[in-house]
């Protein structure tokens, strides 16, 4: 058996683009540091809004070709990420892209947010009992902005997480037992998107006139609420910006005249700032193993740290 680099991080996402948007700086992070860094994205994001008017004919409305357009924009992301795991959940289109709540799209079947939880989870479970992470990233109970899929990602996560630990769970189908050491929720520092927004409408706006507001950035939390946070340096910033600019039918990137940090903009047509400081919360309300925020997602953890940590 191949032996696992000493640290491996996981993060579970609800479609193509949320990991770049998100996670970009850490993901490029922790891979230039020779961590194991996986990445299972739930969905193909069939749903998603086309941006380029040259690409429209994708959409779900039309030829819905955007899903399977999606997976080459996802590879291209991890490219610039220096990520080489990439799963889908299941498999690619196992599950489909949910929409919104109220919208035709939710009531499909086949969607996500229709699945059972417990059997979406037994994919993640056997993925986590391969990859046996120490660290396991994924949103808050509200998915972090009330997408039905970001909301399902966060079950299926928690409940796989909680049934790869379980010795009774599947073991001569998925492998011996493995406990995540660590769990994190996606969050957004209040302060550095307030200081975002501020240096954006500074900058007299980004890739589209008007700005968009800190009640459209998911995950908005008191700085208090923070317990962990990995900033960018130059060369994770550039990654970050790369790998979402590869998302080319959902997001369009502007760099800034004086370089970095930069802005974006959705099919909403509102700028955003680009952060490259991440944030994140210890699920279900852990303590942090000195004084958060830490700075490395695997402080404290046995482990992490010389050889890989074996079944538990």
């Amino acid at each position: 058996m191949t032996e696992l680099p000493a640290r491996r991080l996981m993060l579970v996402h609800a479609h193509p683009d949320d990991e770049s948007i998100t996670n970009g700086v850490t993901m490029a992070r922790y891979a230039a540091e020779g961590a194991l860094v996986t990445l299972v994205t739930c969905t193909l994001g069939e749903e998603g809004e086309v941006i380029p008017p040259a690409l429209a004919h994708l959409a779900a409305d039309r030829e819905d070709g955007l899903g399977p357009h999606r997976i080459g924009e996802l590879r291209h992301a991890m490219r610039e990420l220096g990520v080489a795991d990439h799963r889908f959940l299941g498999g690619p289109g196992r599950y489909r892209d949910s929409g919104m709540f109220g919208t035709p799209a939710n009531e499909r079947a086949g969607c996500f947010w229709r699945a059972d939880v417990d059997e979406a989870a037994s994919h993640l479970v056997a993925e986590i009992r391969q990859v046996r992470p120490q660290v396991l990233v994924t949103y808050d109970p509200n998915g972090g902005y009330g997408h039905p899929d970001h909301i399902q990602a966060h079950r299926v996560a928690m409940r796989a997480v909680e049934l790869a630990a379980d010795p009774a769970y599947r073991t001569e189908r998925d492998g011996a037992p493995h406990r995540v050491g660590r769990v994190y929720w996606n969050c957004a520092a209040r302060s550095a998107v307030e200081e975002g927004f501020a240096r954006l409408r500074a900058a007299g706006g980004g890739p589209f006139p008007e700005p968009a507001s800190i009640e459209d950035v998911p995950g908005v939390v008191d700085d208090a609420e923070v317990d962990a946070v990995i900033e960018g340096g130059e060369a994770e910033a550039a990654a970050k910006a790369a790998a979402m600019r590869a998302h080319a039918t959902q997001i369009v990137v502007a760099d800034s005249p004086s370089g970095p940090p930069g802005s974006f903009a959705l099919s909403n047509r509102l700028s955003q700032p680009l952060l490259h400081t991440e944030h994140f919360r210890l699920a279900d309300g852990a303590e942090a193993p000195g004084t958060p925020p830490l700075r490395d997602l695997f402080e404290g953890l046995v482990g992490a740290a010389g050889s890989a940590e074996g079944p538990r």
